[in-house]
């Protein structure tokens, strides 16, 4: 993947009031549609890297952003400033300023969140979806039941789950201290994002512990020098804002995600263990929340950072969807 690694260029681009950094591979007059992806927690651009490569060699000129909050992008001071509407409109104008129409769109963890509002708000911005980890869960983002979402995580798995101790302000920022960047994205990364691999801040013998075969030292440095920088409160302040998001996307309560869909998810993922999302995802639920939704493909063995682990596989079914529009 070096060669691959070696075309990516990188830019700063005005969107919608803030500064994006953004990485992008392959020709800007490419032939075949643009690929947007979109990262999750606590992640940046570079956890597309491999995909990034594999897909600018087949023709697709592919765009990585670093989200609100992470990296080289702005992180507004204001925890209200990262509800799904201010992330959806990044999207969007980061399209409009990079001269993109229609987009296929691959998401992961809250970039797969902020994909599903994407395709929810602005369905006319996008020509096809894969979706990574976490599946569309109408309950938990759009106001169509009593249980807001914090509450559902409360009772499923009490009030020590990261969700849950995310939400007060300075209590994540202790745990999840800049100083710590490094021992913390190994350890969530190594530890398949459990809660317990959320909970922070243990320094102890963990650098000893061998990387597993997909995650390089140079790796967890690409990660972990951003996060000594900007700290994980920008991307922390995604979870403050599940419940505003939640009220505020009441008027799609009973909307369809009109979107060609490919799902995929490890059956390692905690996502993948959620209650009662097997049968939401197998059994029709799913398919009727997503009616152009064309298969759900399990990697077996693959855990929470699924283009990472099995980036091979993942990109793989990425092109094969694709590449059928």
């Amino acid at each position: 993947m070096d060669g691959a690694a070696a075309a990516i260029r990188h830019r700063t681009v005005e969107a919608n009031g803030i500064a994006m950094h953004v990485a992008e591979s392959g020709a800007e007059g490419s032939p075949r549609a643009a690929v947007v992806f979109l990262h999750g927690f606590p992640e940046l651009w570079y956890s597309w890297r491999h995909q990034m490569g594999h897909l600018a060699a087949r023709g697709y000129r592919c765009v990585a952003p670093d989200l609100r909050g992470y990296g080289g992008t702005d992180a507004p001071p204001d925890v209200a400033s990262y509800s799904a509407f201010h992330v959806v409109g990044d999207v969007v104008a980061l399209l409009d300023a990079l001269g993109l129409g229609k987009v296929f769109v691959v998401g992961h963890d809250w970039g797969a969140i902020i994909a599903w509002y994407l395709c929810l708000f602005r369905p006319d911005r996008v020509t096809a979806l894969v979706n990574t980890s976490v599946a569309f869960m109408r309950h938990i983002f759009i106001r169509a039941a009593a249980v807001k979402p914090t509450d559902f995580f409360n009772r499923a798995y009490g009030p020590t789950y990261y969700i849950c101790r995310f939400q007060e302000p300075g209590v994540a920022e202790e745990e999840f201290s800049p100083a710590n960047a490094r021992y913390i994205v190994r350890q969530i990364l190594c530890n398949r994002f459990t809660s317990e691999a959320a909970g922070g801040a243990k320094p102890a013998a963990a650098d000893e512990e061998p990387l597993p075969p997909w995650l390089t030292e140079a790796d967890v440095d690409q990660f972990a020098s951003e996060f000594e920088r900007t700290g994980f409160t920008g991307g922390i302040n995604y979870y403050r804002n599940m419940d505003r998001n939640w009220e505020l996307a009441a008027p799609w309560a009973d909307a369809k995600v009109a979107v060609p869909t490919r799902f995929v998810v490890g059956d390692g993922d905690l996502t993948y263990h959620y209650p009662g999302i097997q049968d939401y995802i197998h059994k029709g639920g799913f398919k009727a929340d997503v009616p152009l939704l064309e298969d759900v493909v399990v990697i077996p063995g693959a855990g929470h950072f699924i283009q990472q682990e099995k980036a091979d596989e993942v990109t793989e079914h990425i092109y094969d969807f694709i590449s059928k529009f």
